[in-house]
């Protein structure tokens, strides 16, 4: 039962249930991230190149001669640039945040009467000796 009990504590620690949400909202962020790349930035951005190829679907830009689809890719990566920065402007913010908490300032304990005087019985003892 030690197991259990282990693997119990694990599962509902904060991390786990972090990581947990974590990766639902990145999945529902990567279908957004996927839909704002193939219904609006390629039609606005790759029209006019494949309208010169002639092609009418990015899935269409093919390596002739080949089964090499590198229109798939180029949208792959569009949406893997956009997903990166995404990130990297949350964190950073995130960041800023905790810095500003970190850097509020302390405010330092009042000792207690008991404190002050058992500091000073040990001021008296240290000249003595």
């Amino acid at each position: 039962m030690g197991f259990v009990k282990e693997f119990k504590e694990f599962a509902v620690k904060g991390n786990v249930l972090d990581l947990a949400v974590a990766v639902v909202i990145g999945a529902a962020f990567s279908a957004i991230v996927k839909s704002l790349v193939e219904d609006i930035i390629t039609p606005a951005v790759l029209t006019p190149a494949l309208k010169a190829a002639n092609l009418s679907n990015l899935s269409q830009l093919v390596i002739p001669g080949t089964a090499i689809k590198y229109g798939n890719f180029l949208s792959q990566v569009i949406s893997f640039i956009i997903i990166a920065l995404s990130m990297f402007i949350i964190i950073t913010a995130i960041n800023r945040f905790k810095k500003k908490e970190e850097v509020a300032p302390t405010v330092e304990p009042v000792p207690s009467k008991e404190e002050v005087l058992l500091g000073e019985i040990r001021d008296i003892l240290a000249k003595k000796a």
